[in-house]
């Protein structure tokens, strides 16, 4: 049998072929690729004190936007960095390019869109009243008098301010964070609070003080903050959403926090 020599050049170009199919396979969930403020780092802003959406437990931060977001970078082939930052200087802070993205339960709204660009929504939410246990209060009608808590530049705010005049709101009181809204309402300090639904339900199923006693029907978006202009990250957002939605990801996320499957 003759002997067959094979080229030390095709031996390297074959090599250089393996290896690259290799870093393909390796980046088979990538969808879309980003530039970030740290190579190979996805930096988030976040609120640290709103469950379920994020919440410091035995100083690991977890919640439902903190997995969405964790899933996003994986499908940008990036790491996850989670930077803390009150909810009122969230946006200021990704102006400032403090963070690469916000996601933080922020409701798209006209006022936020004129400063920063929204992904597709990825969430929607309602508003609600939540009251200490045994209080007489069953509704926003029954606030008139009252003192109402919220927490700062929120939509919960928002919907307080609208219904001021017309229940007769006496005092909003705000509050840097949803855990001293809930304190304030445990102490007595103010009569009810109106945030979101889902975070309102699970702090009084937790905490065991308070209710909620009426779901006001806002209808609300989530969306993924990106800076004005970066129209590759939120070409990437949106395209690592869709992913996560498409293969089961995003469902799943959303029964661990919410115990029933996603909306369709």
């Amino acid at each position: 049998m003759r002997r067959v020599r094979v080229p030390r050049i095709t031996i390297a170009v074959l090599v250089a072929v393996l290896a690259g199919a290799a870093v393909l396979a390796g980046c088979g969930n990538q969808v879309a690729s980003v530039k970030t403020l740290k190579p190979g780092v996805l930096q988030v802003g976040t609120e640290f004190t709103y469950p379920p959406f994020e919440m410091s437990v035995d100083n690991t931060l977890q919640g439902f936007d903190v997995d969405i977001a964790n899933a996003m970078a994986k499908r940008l082939g990036l790491k996850t960095r989670f930077v803390e930052t009150r909810f009122k200087s969230i946006i200021p802070g990704l102006v400032a390019s403090r963070y690469d993205i916000v996601i933080s339960a922020m409701t798209v709204t006209p006022t936020r869109s004129k400063v920063i660009s929204f992904s597709t929504p990825y969430m929607t939410a309602d508003q609600s009243v939540c009251v200490p246990l045994g209080s007489s209060i069953k509704s926003v009608a029954d606030l008139s008098g009252k003192v109402v808590g919220v927490e700062t530049d929120t939509t919960g705010q928002l919907k307080a301010e609208e219904r001021q005049k017309a229940t007769g709101i006496a005092r909003i009181k705000k509050f840097d964070n949803i855990q001293l809204t809930f304190e304030a309402l445990e102490v007595g300090a103010i009569d009810a609070l109106i945030n979101d639904y889902a975070v309102n339900a699970y702090m009084s199923d937790q905490r065991g003080h308070s209710k909620v006693v009426q779901k006001i029907s806002t209808s609300e978006n989530y969306g993924v903050g990106v800076q004005k202009g970066n129209a590759q990250m939120l070409h990437g957002v949106n395209k690592a959403l869709a992913s996560i939605k498409v293969d089961g990801t995003y469902n799943a996320i959303y029964k661990k926090w919410f115990g029933v499957p996603a909306p369709k």
